[in-house]
């Protein structure tokens, strides 16, 4: 019998015109790893929330919903709440109290469980997830890598035979994330939990999945073996969004008939068994340095800390990032990255240390002179700019022509912006910045949210933006973004650019904090950094003789 089970479940947020769900129907089976994929706004983490009873959206709803053949609205509230476990995409919205210890208690004792069995099970749990080391600290301390494992073991303490998760690694940079899905594959195949994610980066989800399961446009369009629907899929727009592997399969045509790879291992067994490596390196063009070009953003030896007695967080930062040029900052949590932002736009004012925005001291743009037509910022969290009741309210306090923008936003107008996607969020966010007209334009994560289709559409934007005149700063965690977005990047390690240099400089050299494609051409093409060059080089030189 399958654990989950969606009956044409269709449903309308209320006050919508249009149904956010469509005659969904799927079933997952006890034990599965399950993944959910599609465009921003399909509907993904609205049948998510469906799944949870305690935080389904409020709205219209027709269908059914049984977990473990049960009417979900006939369980037992406190076997639903312990039973139906669910990872947010936001580490900080999820932690409720202040040490990690007693957010692992924390729902045993609203559970009702005696003390004795309390402690047994946060002790078991700690110990499982490696927690023992930061089980004493203060919740605000911890990485965002570590903030999202106490979500997963704060879950996982109540025994939950489902486990749902949104977007869980979407604020984590490529280690932290690499290790939650570490930890996910081990809870399901160490304990047969039955895990349904909704993710976009699908790089390391859809080889530990067991189904693969499509939507588009509120509805359900395919569910079967990754492997299978990703052969289904071939030339679809959602490809681009699935592992390096198959890709580099798809786009190859599939040579020797060989089955789609998931993985960095099927994607190279599948290169060097059917592709000649003659041609070790292509002369793609680099986009140059503009040395010339005047300095739009300088740090000089720049050192921050957030509390007196606190650690450093930037720790002589120094770095230039010239006018025209789109520079990307990577690095794991907790490095600096964000920090530095901020710091760059004013909001926090380092105690040593040198900022210039286009050769002016930060301290001499007075009365928010920095503020006009110069420079301005998308944070991370974009509903920290939402100030009205609709996103067509929104745009007329920034000033923003709806008609004016180079993506449309009207089917949103009507919307609330706290109601829509983390992608749709994103890109009313980013209408709302460019009504700025700034010169340096500063993002923090702007891929947060986005899929592959609208991934594409930002960065055909930027690229726009850029040759327009604008200078572009990003903090992201996406490495393939930044190899296609960046003439130059920055990798943060503790408060330091410890190296910079253009994507392929950069990305060639590392071992982990580089790109899926990289990894598997490594050895056998030199300096393929991105799909597009490991399918040119393996259509340059033909099939292996």
């Amino acid at each position: 019998m399958a654990l989950v089970s969606v009956e044409n479940l269709s449903f309308t947020y209320a006050g919508a015109s249009s149904a956010a769900l469509r005659n969904v129907s799927f079933a997952v089976e006890a034990g599965e790893f399950a993944a959910i994929s599609g465009p921003t706004g399909c509907g993904k983490s609205t049948l998510l929330r469906l799944l949870k009873r305690e935080i389904a959206p409020c709205g219209e709803r027709s269908g059914r919903i049984l977990l473990d053949g049960e009417e979900q609205d006939a369980i037992d509230p406190l076997h639903s709440a312990a039973a139906v476990g669910f990872v947010m995409q936001k580490p900080e919205e999820q932690i409720v109290t202040d040490k990690v210890w007693h957010e692992l208690a924390f729902g045993l004792e609203n559970l009702g469980m005696p003390q004795g069995e309390i402690a047994a099970r946060v002790a078991e749990t700690a110990a499982y997830f490696g927690i023992e080391d930061w089980f004493e600290q203060s919740t605000a301390t911890l990485s965002g890598g570590q903030k999202q494992i106490l979500n997963l073991a704060g879950v996982i303490v109540m025994e939950p035979a489902l486990l749902l998760l949104d977007e869980p690694t979407a604020q984590l940079d490529p280690i932290a994330a690499s290790e939650f899905i570490a930890a996910l594959r081990r809870l399901n195949r160490e304990l047969g939990l039955t895990v349904l994610i909704v993710e976009h980066r699908l790089e390391e989800i859809v080889p530990a999945a067991d189904r693969l399961i499509v939507m588009e446009n509120g509805r359900v369009t395919d569910s079967g073996r990754p492997s299978d629907v990703i052969g289904r899929m071939r030339g679809t727009p959602l490809c681009t969004a699935m592992p390096a592997a198959a890709q580099l399969w798809q786009m190859t045509g599939g040579a020797g008939g060989d089955p789609c790879p998931l993985d960095v291992r099927g994607g190279r067994q599948y290169l060097t068994r059917n592709f000649a490596n003659r041609i070790r390196s292509m002369p793609i063009p680099e986009t140059p340095e503009r040395e010339a070009a005047a300095p739009a953003l300088q740090f000089s030896d720049v050192w921050f800390r957030y509390d007196r007695n606190a650690p450093d967080v930037l720790r002589g930062l120094t770095l230039t990032v010239r006018e025209g040029e789109c520079y990307a900052i990577l690095g794991g949590n907790g490095s600096g990255k964000t920090t530095a932002l901020f710091a760059a736009a004013g909001i926090l004012r380092p105690y040593a240390g040198q900022i210039r925005v286009f050769g002016k001291k930060l301290r001499d743009w007075r009365n928010q002179s920095l503020y006009r037509d110069c420079l301005a910022m998308l944070p991370q969290d974009v509903q920290t700019v939402f100030l009205c009741n609709s996103v067509r309210e929104e745009l007329a306090e920034a000033g923003a022509d709806p008609a004016s923008l180079p993506f449309d936003l009207s089917p949103l107008l009507d919307r609330h912006p706290y109601d829509l996607s983390g992608g749709e969020q994103q890109l009313v966010a980013l209408g709302k910045v460019l009504a700025a007209k700034p010169r340096l334009l500063l993002l923090d994560e702007p891929t947060k949210g986005l899929d592959a289709g609208m991934k594409e559409r930002l960065l055909g934007l930027l690229g726009d933006l850029r040759r327009s005149g604008m200078t572009i700063v990003a903090v992201t965690h996406d490495v393939e973004f930044a190899t296609v977005f960046a003439d130059r990047c920055a990798l943060f390690f503790r408060g330091e650019a410890i190296s910079t240099g253009t994507p392929r400089e950069l990305f060639s050299k590392n071992s982990f904090y580089t790109t899926a494609a990289a990894r598997m051409t490594r050895g056998f093409y030199d300096g393929a950094v991105t799909i597009g060059d490991a399918v040119r080089l393996a259509i340059e030189n033909g099939g292996a003789g």
